[in-house]
């Protein structure tokens, strides 16, 4: 346990490190058929991967209830024109939303559970939207708080979100570590003052 000493918090990456998306094509292609729209996998794959692109960048637009409505409206209004579908972005967001399920990454309930045996203060750090609360799940409730770049209006790597998670955990970035899997990750959590580990931790 000499990779914990002299911490008092960790900080945790969502996306990759705490949560994996589970393939959101069939889900995506049921919510097509369902109002009348056939598409084959690959082009509701294509039509999602232009909408992660359109989304990634503009995360931290959705900062409370009515804009994270308008960014969902938006996203799915990406993904519906690109996979041709004449439909209603805003009668779709809800299904597009619930088509994107997440599952926990293995062995980060274990690797969560161990540090806050060690009585450590712990946050989840994240390029998201505020909607990320309900999709980390029962993993939400291991966590003093979750700070998302649409509530700091910042996005990693700016060293903007880890500061607000640190100043609500009460705790000196000397003494805190991040835990990542990007370079994002990394360059944020030094440019904050904070160790930096790279996931699984």
């Amino acid at each position: 346990m000499g990779e914990l000493t002299g911490l008092d918090a960790v900080t945790f990456d969502a996306y990759g490190t705490l949560v994996e998306l589970v393939d959101p094509v069939p889900a995506l292609q049921a919510a097509l058929a369902e109002r009348g729209v056939g598409r084959g996998p690959e082009q509701v794959r294509a039509a999602f991967r232009a909408e992660v692109a359109y989304y990634r960048p503009r995360s931290l637009e959705g900062r409370d209830a009515e804009t994270l409505a308008a960014l969902r409206r938006d996203c799915a209004g990406v993904f519906l024109r690109e996979a041709g579908a004449d439909l209603d972005p805003a009668e779709f967001a809800g299904p597009f939303v619930d088509a994107l399920a997440f599952r926990q990454v293995a062995g980060a309930v274990a690797a969560v559970e161990r540090l806050a045996a060690h009585g450590l203060a712990l946050a989840v750090v994240s390029n998201w939207d505020v909607g990320l609360h309900e999709k980390l799940g029962p993993l939400a409730s291991r966590f003093q708080c979750v700070v998302t770049s649409a509530e700091a209006g910042a996005a990693k790597p700016d060293p903007t979100v880890f500061r607000l998670a640190l100043g609500r955990l009460g705790v000196e970035p000397a003494r805190a570590l991040h835990v990542g899997d990007d370079q994002n990750d990394e360059e944020g959590a030094r440019a904050a003052g904070m160790r930096y580990r790279g996931a699984p931790l």
